[in-house]
Protein backbone atom coordinates (compact mmCIF):
# COMPACT_ATOMS: atom_id res chain seq x y z
CA UNK A 1 0.00 0.00 0.00
CA UNK A 2 0.74 3.58 -0.52
CA UNK A 3 1.70 5.89 2.72
CA UNK A 4 2.81 9.64 3.24
CA UNK A 5 5.67 9.63 5.31
CA UNK A 6 8.46 11.89 6.21
CA UNK A 7 11.65 10.69 4.89
CA UNK A 8 15.50 11.81 5.91
CA UNK A 9 17.40 11.49 2.60
CA UNK A 10 20.51 12.34 4.05
CA UNK A 11 21.71 13.94 8.03
CA UNK A 12 21.10 18.13 7.63
CA UNK A 13 18.36 17.80 5.02
CA UNK A 14 15.24 18.74 5.48
CA UNK A 15 13.05 15.84 5.51
CA UNK A 16 11.10 15.05 2.45
CA UNK A 17 7.15 14.31 2.65
CA UNK A 18 6.43 12.05 0.16
CA UNK A 19 4.71 8.26 -0.49
CA UNK A 20 6.20 5.27 0.33
CA UNK A 21 5.59 1.57 -0.38
CA UNK A 22 4.50 -0.23 2.64
CA UNK A 23 5.24 -4.01 1.62
CA UNK A 24 2.71 -6.46 3.82
CA UNK A 25 4.11 -7.89 7.39
CA UNK A 26 6.07 -11.18 7.21
CA UNK A 27 6.58 -13.52 9.78
CA UNK A 28 6.32 -12.50 13.38
CA UNK A 29 5.51 -8.92 12.11
CA UNK A 30 2.91 -6.82 12.39
CA UNK A 31 1.54 -3.89 10.30
CA UNK A 32 0.13 -0.64 11.84
CA UNK A 33 -2.17 2.57 10.97
CA UNK A 34 0.09 5.16 13.07
CA UNK A 35 -2.96 7.84 14.21
CA UNK A 36 -0.09 10.36 16.09
CA UNK A 37 3.08 10.55 16.73
CA UNK A 38 5.28 12.85 18.85
CA UNK A 39 8.37 14.37 17.96
CA UNK A 40 11.54 13.92 20.05
CA UNK A 41 14.89 15.09 20.90
CA UNK A 42 16.65 11.38 19.83
CA UNK A 43 14.97 11.76 15.99
CA UNK A 44 17.38 14.57 15.96
CA UNK A 45 20.25 12.51 16.17
CA UNK A 46 19.00 10.75 12.77
CA UNK A 47 18.50 14.20 11.30
CA UNK A 48 21.79 15.65 12.18
CA UNK A 49 23.70 12.71 11.73
CA UNK A 50 25.24 12.05 15.12
CA UNK A 51 23.11 9.02 15.67
CA UNK A 52 25.27 5.79 14.73
CA UNK A 53 22.45 3.52 14.01
CA UNK A 54 20.88 5.88 11.38
CA UNK A 55 20.91 4.22 8.17
CA UNK A 56 19.68 6.77 5.38
CA UNK A 57 17.37 7.33 3.86
CA UNK A 58 15.18 6.82 6.61
CA UNK A 59 11.79 7.24 8.59
CA UNK A 60 12.17 8.68 12.13
CA UNK A 61 9.81 8.75 14.32
CA UNK A 62 9.77 6.30 17.53
CA UNK A 63 6.93 8.15 19.84
CA UNK A 64 3.49 6.79 17.93
CA UNK A 65 0.27 5.04 18.80
CA UNK A 66 -1.93 3.21 16.40
CA UNK A 67 -4.47 0.80 15.09
CA UNK A 68 -2.85 -2.84 13.69
CA UNK A 69 -4.27 -3.34 10.61
CA UNK A 70 -2.92 -7.08 9.33
CA UNK A 71 -0.85 -9.32 10.88
CA UNK A 72 2.06 -11.73 9.61
CA UNK A 73 1.90 -15.73 9.97
CA UNK A 74 2.50 -16.40 13.52
CA UNK A 75 1.43 -13.45 15.38
CA UNK A 76 -0.39 -14.88 18.25
CA UNK A 77 -0.88 -11.64 20.78
CA UNK A 78 -2.04 -9.24 18.37
CA UNK A 79 -5.54 -9.17 15.67
CA UNK A 80 -7.00 -6.95 13.72
CA UNK A 81 -8.18 -3.53 15.27
CA UNK A 82 -6.04 -3.50 18.94
CA UNK A 83 -4.76 -0.35 19.91
CA UNK A 84 -0.92 -0.46 19.94
CA UNK A 85 2.11 1.71 21.04
CA UNK A 86 5.58 0.72 18.95
CA UNK A 87 8.28 0.08 20.88
CA UNK A 88 12.27 0.84 20.41
CA UNK A 89 12.73 -1.30 22.73
CA UNK A 90 11.61 -4.80 22.24
CA UNK A 91 10.05 -7.69 25.23
CA UNK A 92 10.47 -11.08 23.42
CA UNK A 93 10.14 -12.87 26.85
CA UNK A 94 12.82 -15.66 26.26
CA UNK A 95 15.98 -14.08 25.59
CA UNK A 96 18.73 -14.13 28.35
CA UNK A 97 17.99 -10.25 29.31
CA UNK A 98 14.54 -10.82 29.45
CA UNK A 99 14.71 -14.43 31.75
CA UNK A 100 17.06 -12.29 33.80
CA UNK A 101 14.18 -10.30 35.14
CA UNK A 102 17.21 -8.07 36.05
CA UNK A 103 16.57 -5.52 33.04
CA UNK A 104 14.07 -4.36 30.45
CA UNK A 105 16.71 -4.34 27.65
CA UNK A 106 15.58 -6.84 24.86
CA UNK A 107 18.55 -7.15 22.13
CA UNK A 108 16.69 -9.72 20.56
CA UNK A 109 16.49 -8.05 17.22
CA UNK A 110 19.03 -4.73 17.89
CA UNK A 111 21.90 -6.49 14.97
CA UNK A 112 19.08 -5.81 12.09
CA UNK A 113 17.08 -2.67 13.97
CA UNK A 114 20.68 -0.89 13.83
CA UNK A 115 20.62 -1.29 10.70
CA UNK A 116 17.44 -0.03 9.64
CA UNK A 117 15.82 -3.50 8.58
CA UNK A 118 13.65 -5.86 10.10
CA UNK A 119 14.52 -9.07 11.35
CA UNK A 120 14.89 -11.08 8.35
CA UNK A 121 17.31 -8.04 6.50
CA UNK A 122 15.32 -6.45 4.12
CA UNK A 123 13.20 -3.36 4.48
CA UNK A 124 8.93 -2.82 4.10
CA UNK A 125 9.79 0.60 2.67
CA UNK A 126 10.45 1.46 -0.96
CA UNK A 127 10.42 4.96 -2.83
CA UNK A 128 10.18 3.89 -5.98
CA UNK A 129 12.12 1.18 -6.39
CA UNK A 130 14.82 2.16 -3.89
CA UNK A 131 14.62 1.16 0.00
CA UNK A 132 13.97 3.40 2.64
CA UNK A 133 15.36 2.14 5.81
CA UNK A 134 13.47 1.46 9.09
CA UNK A 135 14.26 3.98 12.31
CA UNK A 136 14.58 2.30 15.93
CA UNK A 137 12.77 -0.39 14.80
CA UNK A 138 9.47 1.66 14.26
CA UNK A 139 9.47 4.71 12.07
CA UNK A 140 6.07 6.68 13.46
CA UNK A 141 6.27 9.21 11.04
CA UNK A 142 5.01 6.82 8.48
CA UNK A 143 1.22 6.52 8.16
CA UNK A 144 1.57 2.88 7.90
CA UNK A 145 4.80 0.87 9.60
CA UNK A 146 5.50 -2.59 9.97
CA UNK A 147 6.51 -3.55 13.72
CA UNK A 148 7.81 -6.88 15.01
CA UNK A 149 5.39 -8.40 17.24
CA UNK A 150 7.64 -8.23 20.06
CA UNK A 151 7.86 -4.32 19.86
CA UNK A 152 4.30 -3.49 20.24
CA UNK A 153 2.21 -2.91 23.20
CA UNK A 154 -1.38 -3.78 23.26
CA UNK A 155 -3.13 -1.27 25.08
CA UNK A 156 -6.24 -0.29 26.55
CA UNK A 157 -8.94 0.65 23.63
CA UNK A 158 -10.40 3.85 25.35
CA UNK A 159 -6.83 5.51 25.73
CA UNK A 160 -6.70 8.70 23.27
CA UNK A 161 -4.19 7.63 20.44
CA UNK A 162 -3.41 11.48 20.14
CA UNK A 163 -2.54 11.44 23.71
CA UNK A 164 -0.79 8.21 24.71
CA UNK A 165 1.87 8.44 21.61
CA UNK A 166 3.87 10.04 23.74
CA UNK A 167 4.23 7.05 26.39
CA UNK A 168 6.59 5.51 23.42
CA UNK A 169 9.53 7.43 24.46
CA UNK A 170 9.16 10.68 26.57
CA UNK A 171 6.36 10.05 29.38
CA UNK A 172 7.13 6.30 29.97
CA UNK A 173 11.56 7.00 30.01
CA UNK A 174 11.09 9.74 32.50
CA UNK A 175 8.00 9.05 34.65
CA UNK A 176 9.26 4.87 34.56
CA UNK A 177 12.92 6.21 35.47
CA UNK A 178 11.46 8.40 38.46
CA UNK A 179 9.34 5.39 39.71
CA UNK A 180 12.22 3.28 39.94
CA UNK A 181 15.05 5.24 41.35
CA UNK A 182 13.07 7.63 43.93
CA UNK A 183 12.25 7.30 46.93
CA UNK A 184 9.84 8.91 49.15
CA UNK A 185 11.21 12.10 50.95
CA UNK A 186 14.54 12.10 48.75
CA UNK A 187 15.83 15.41 47.76
CA UNK A 188 16.04 15.04 43.36
CA UNK A 189 17.89 17.15 40.72
CA UNK A 190 17.12 17.03 37.02
CA UNK A 191 19.22 18.03 34.20
CA UNK A 192 17.42 19.28 31.54
CA UNK A 193 13.83 19.95 31.05
CA UNK A 194 12.64 18.79 27.74
CA UNK A 195 10.44 16.03 27.07
CA UNK A 196 11.87 13.53 29.46
CA UNK A 197 13.10 16.16 32.37
CA UNK A 198 9.55 17.20 32.63
CA UNK A 199 8.11 13.75 33.21
CA UNK A 200 11.21 12.98 35.37
CA UNK A 201 9.78 15.76 37.90
CA UNK A 202 6.24 14.56 37.42
CA UNK A 203 7.29 11.05 38.30
CA UNK A 204 9.20 12.25 41.27
CA UNK A 205 6.12 14.03 42.82
CA UNK A 206 4.21 10.57 41.98
CA UNK A 207 7.29 8.85 43.79
CA UNK A 208 6.94 11.32 46.54
CA UNK A 209 10.45 12.89 46.31
CA UNK A 210 11.02 16.28 48.96
CA UNK A 211 12.00 18.73 46.90
CA UNK A 212 12.85 18.80 43.17
CA UNK A 213 15.72 21.01 41.51
CA UNK A 214 15.26 21.86 37.82
CA UNK A 215 18.17 22.98 36.38
CA UNK A 216 18.74 24.21 32.25
CA UNK A 217 19.74 26.84 30.33
CA UNK A 218 16.35 28.03 29.32
CA UNK A 219 13.66 29.43 31.46
CA UNK A 220 11.12 28.24 28.42
CA UNK A 221 9.59 25.30 30.62
CA UNK A 222 10.03 26.41 33.87
CA UNK A 223 5.85 27.13 34.17
CA UNK A 224 5.54 23.27 33.03
CA UNK A 225 7.65 21.97 35.44
CA UNK A 226 6.36 23.53 38.80
CA UNK A 227 3.19 22.92 37.86
CA UNK A 228 4.25 19.02 37.50
CA UNK A 229 6.20 19.44 41.18
CA UNK A 230 9.57 21.07 40.13
CA UNK A 231 10.30 23.01 43.86
CA UNK A 232 13.99 25.10 42.79
CA UNK A 233 14.67 26.31 39.34
CA UNK A 234 18.84 27.12 38.35
CA UNK A 235 19.82 28.70 35.87
CA UNK A 236 24.00 27.62 35.00
CA UNK A 237 25.75 30.77 34.18
CA UNK A 238 22.37 33.12 35.21
CA UNK A 239 21.13 32.64 38.73
CA UNK A 240 24.07 30.25 39.42
CA UNK A 241 27.71 30.31 38.27
CA UNK A 242 28.19 26.53 39.39
CA UNK A 243 25.05 24.49 39.59
CA UNK A 244 26.50 21.54 42.26
CA UNK A 245 27.84 24.01 44.78
CA UNK A 246 24.06 25.37 44.73
CA UNK A 247 22.83 22.20 44.73
CA UNK A 248 24.94 21.04 47.71
CA UNK A 249 23.85 24.37 49.40
CA UNK A 250 19.88 23.89 48.62
CA UNK A 251 20.19 20.14 50.17
CA UNK A 252 22.84 20.68 52.91
CA UNK A 253 25.14 17.98 51.32
CA UNK A 254 23.63 16.73 47.82
CA UNK A 255 20.59 14.97 46.24
CA UNK A 256 19.66 11.92 46.50
CA UNK A 257 19.48 10.93 42.86
CA UNK A 258 20.34 13.14 40.19
CA UNK A 259 19.22 13.02 36.40
CA UNK A 260 21.29 14.11 33.29
CA UNK A 261 18.72 14.06 30.42
CA UNK A 262 21.04 16.68 28.42
CA UNK A 263 24.08 14.43 26.66
CA UNK A 264 26.14 16.89 27.61
CA UNK A 265 29.42 15.00 29.13
CA UNK A 266 29.63 17.91 31.09
CA UNK A 267 26.46 17.91 32.59
CA UNK A 268 26.32 14.47 33.39
CA UNK A 269 29.46 14.93 35.65
CA UNK A 270 28.08 17.50 37.12
CA UNK A 271 24.99 15.22 37.71
CA UNK A 272 27.03 12.51 39.49
CA UNK A 273 28.88 15.76 41.68
CA UNK A 274 25.77 16.97 42.94
CA UNK A 275 24.97 13.68 44.60
CA UNK A 276 25.20 13.02 48.54
CA UNK A 277 28.30 10.50 49.52
CA UNK A 278 27.62 7.28 50.82
CA UNK A 279 24.34 6.40 48.20
CA UNK A 280 23.99 9.36 45.90
CA UNK A 281 22.53 8.34 42.56
CA UNK A 282 23.21 9.60 39.42
CA UNK A 283 21.01 8.70 36.30
CA UNK A 284 22.02 9.37 32.93
CA UNK A 285 19.27 9.56 30.25
CA UNK A 286 20.98 11.93 27.47
CA UNK A 287 22.33 10.78 24.46
CA UNK A 288 26.06 11.27 23.63
CA UNK A 289 27.95 11.56 21.09
CA UNK A 290 29.11 9.12 19.32
CA UNK A 291 32.58 7.69 20.91
CA UNK A 292 32.12 10.30 23.82
CA UNK A 293 34.06 8.86 27.22
CA UNK A 294 33.28 10.75 30.68
CA UNK A 295 35.80 10.55 33.47
CA UNK A 296 35.26 10.90 37.21
CA UNK A 297 37.16 10.57 40.33
CA UNK A 298 37.07 6.74 41.32
CA UNK A 299 36.84 7.88 44.75
CA UNK A 300 33.31 9.48 44.11
CA UNK A 301 32.06 5.63 43.47
CA UNK A 302 34.43 3.89 46.52
CA UNK A 303 32.82 6.66 48.31
CA UNK A 304 29.45 5.14 47.65
CA UNK A 305 27.64 6.86 44.85
CA UNK A 306 26.72 5.16 41.65
CA UNK A 307 26.36 6.00 38.18
CA UNK A 308 24.17 3.99 35.81
CA UNK A 309 22.04 4.95 33.12
CA UNK A 310 18.42 4.26 32.22
CA UNK A 311 16.56 2.68 28.96
CA UNK A 312 12.98 3.72 28.39
CA UNK A 313 13.26 4.41 32.22
CA UNK A 314 13.62 1.11 33.28
CA UNK A 315 9.89 -0.25 31.84
CA UNK A 316 9.44 -3.72 29.61
CA UNK A 317 6.70 -2.45 27.00
CA UNK A 318 4.79 -5.09 26.47
CA UNK A 319 4.04 -6.25 29.89
CA UNK A 320 4.73 -3.04 31.76
CA UNK A 321 3.68 -0.04 29.80
CA UNK A 322 -0.01 -1.19 29.87
CA UNK A 323 -0.11 -0.25 33.54
CA UNK A 324 0.94 3.53 32.90
CA UNK A 325 -1.39 4.24 30.37
CA UNK A 326 -3.89 3.02 33.40
CA UNK A 327 -2.56 5.50 35.45
CA UNK A 328 -2.68 7.92 32.55
CA UNK A 329 -6.35 7.39 32.39
CA UNK A 330 -7.02 7.37 35.94
CA UNK A 331 -5.46 10.91 36.15
CA UNK A 332 -2.50 10.22 37.62
CA UNK A 333 -0.11 11.41 34.50
CA UNK A 334 -0.78 14.24 33.22
CA UNK A 335 0.11 14.34 29.73
CA UNK A 336 -2.16 17.41 27.64
CA UNK A 337 0.40 20.20 29.55
CA UNK A 338 3.30 19.09 27.49
CA UNK A 339 1.97 19.02 23.68
CA UNK A 340 2.58 22.70 23.03
CA UNK A 341 1.79 22.02 18.93
CA UNK A 342 -0.16 19.52 17.20
CA UNK A 343 1.00 19.50 13.60
CA UNK A 344 0.33 17.90 10.29
CA UNK A 345 2.31 15.74 8.40
CA UNK A 346 3.58 18.33 6.13
CA UNK A 347 4.53 20.76 9.22
CA UNK A 348 7.43 18.22 10.30
CA UNK A 349 10.26 20.24 9.61
CA UNK A 350 8.35 23.43 11.07
CA UNK A 351 7.94 21.19 14.38
CA UNK A 352 11.23 19.67 14.73
CA UNK A 353 12.03 23.42 14.53
CA UNK A 354 10.35 24.27 17.29
CA UNK A 355 11.91 21.47 19.47
CA UNK A 356 15.97 22.69 18.50
CA UNK A 357 14.21 26.56 19.56
CA UNK A 358 13.10 25.42 23.14
CA UNK A 359 9.38 27.04 21.65
CA UNK A 360 8.30 23.00 22.54
CA UNK A 361 8.00 20.41 25.01
CA UNK A 362 6.17 18.32 22.71
CA UNK A 363 4.74 18.51 18.94
CA UNK A 364 2.31 15.99 17.94
CA UNK A 365 2.10 15.51 14.79
CA UNK A 366 -1.54 13.76 13.46
CA UNK A 367 -2.50 11.57 10.62
CA UNK A 368 -5.97 11.83 11.12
Amino acid sequence: MLSPAAICVAPNQLLEIDDVTVEGPQAGEVLVEIVASGLCHTDLTALEGINASSVYPLIPGHEGAGRVVEVGAGVATLARGDHVIPLYGPECGECSMCRSKRTNLCWTIKPTRDHGVMPDGSSRFRRGQEPVHHFMGTSTLSRYTVVPEIALAKIRKDAPLDKVCLFGCGVTTGVGAALTHIRPGDNVAVFGLGGIGVNIIQGARIAGAARIIGIDISRSKTELARSYGMTDFLVPGEDVPDPVIAIRDLTGGGVDVAFECTGVLKVMRQSLDCCVPAWGKSVLLGVEPAGSELSFPPVQVRYGKSILGSYFGGVKGRSELPALIDRFMAGEIDVDRQITHRLTLAQVNEGFELMRSGRSVRSVVMFE
